[in-house]
């Protein structure tokens, strides 16, 4: 009886990692935008509170989802090379 290994398969909580993180990058970058849209910095800050929401916005989710892609790819790289 020979049991075949599949190599280079994605588990699903690296998807997900992967998923969540694309999506908090991509939100950060979004609210990067909104920043520069709603009329951008000036040495007090944003001009209007959009701007003010969207810079907290993105001050968080800018970092975290950084690392969290990071992770994702960092365990996808594992994933590549592991024979279960």
């Amino acid at each position: 009886m020979s049991v075949t290994q599949v190599q280079g398969r994605m588990r699903s909580d690296t998807r997900s990692i992967l998923r969540f993180s694309t999506t908090v990058v991509a939100v950060g970058i979004v609210c990067a935008i909104a920043v520069w849209a709603s009329g951008g910095m000036t040495t007090h800050g944003p001009h209007g509170t959009i701007g003010w929401f969207a810079l907290l916005v993105a001050l968080c989710c800018l970092p975290a989802g950084t690392f969290f892609l990071i992770l994702g790819v960092a365990k996808w790289m594992g994933d590549r090379n592991r024979t279960d």
